[in-house]
């Protein structure tokens, strides 16, 4: 059996971008997405969310914005993560990652009154350590499935008991990854058992402007939110699932 989870990354980083994960559930291929809980969401889009019947995840998140705790070693002089996913991971504090991942997942369910669906991590710094040990910690400690974007980690996530897909695909770099062509193609070529593929749709509203990843959002968004590309699945005999399934 084929089947396939479409998590749509980074719900609550602008209006713009949740209205197009909520849109691209609606029309499209998106079953899941992963929230960053250390944004001010809107109230009526987190309704929205609960009411969808999507799996809702949590992004892991320690490269944007302001951390939930005071850990020194995870802020830049002005008190905000460091951006850069390799640096911020150095000097991080393994003790101080631990007390914000438990704090991003307590906020997470005040929001939701329910655990996540999984775990994932904004910019992948779930596998980077001292910070890979803490996310792996919390995920078993939870008994919550986790993503795996390589073998690798697909391997280390099975040898701690954790639930994984077989397969993920997916990137965000200068094109967007998601085109309609692209989505279709994987879709004929989707491999046996339970694939992931990673997504970023959205609307690039003013306050994404900041980013090198908005308008390929866009893209993402006809690519994956279309019912041209739900319509391919349905064809092709892939049961879209969420992690919840694993």
């Amino acid at each position: 059996m084929k089947r396939l989870i479409v998590n749509a990354d980074d719900f609550g980083l602008t209006r713009g971008v949740s209205d197009g994960i909520l849109s691209a559930h609606r029309h499209g291929l998106v079953t899941s997405t992963t929230v960053l809980v250390n944004r001010a969401i809107p109230g009526d889009q987190l309704g929205r969310l609960r009411d969808s019947g999507m799996g809702v995840g949590l992004h892991v998140n320690l490269t944007l914005g302001e951390p939930l705790t005071r850990g020194r070693s995870l802020v830049d002089a002005a008190g905000r993560f460091v951006r850069d996913g390799q640096h911020a991971a150095a000097r991080a504090k393994a003790s101080e990652v631990s007390a914000e991942i438990a704090a991003q997942l307590e906020r997470f369910e005040r929001l939701f009154r329910r655990p996540p669906s999984h775990l994932d991590s904004h910019h992948h710094i779930g596998q980077l350590p001292p910070v890979r040990d803490a996310f792996v910690q919390v995920a078993i400690e939870a008994r919550l499935p986790v993503r795996s974007q390589d073998e690798r980690a697909r391997i280390g996530a099975r040898s701690a008991g954790l639930r994984t897909p077989d397969h993920f695909f997916g990137e965000s770099g200068p094109e967007a990854y998601w085109s309609l062509d692209r989505a279709l193609a994987m879709l004929r070529r989707l491999p046996d058992g339970c694939s992931e593929f990673m997504a970023h749709p959205g609307y690039c509203d003013a306050e994404l402007s900041y980013s090198r990843y908005g308008r390929q959002r866009e893209t993402e968004l006809a690519g994956l939110g279309s019912p041209a590309a739900r319509a391919a699945a349905t064809a092709l005999g892939i049961r879209l699932c969420d992690f919840r399934d694993l």
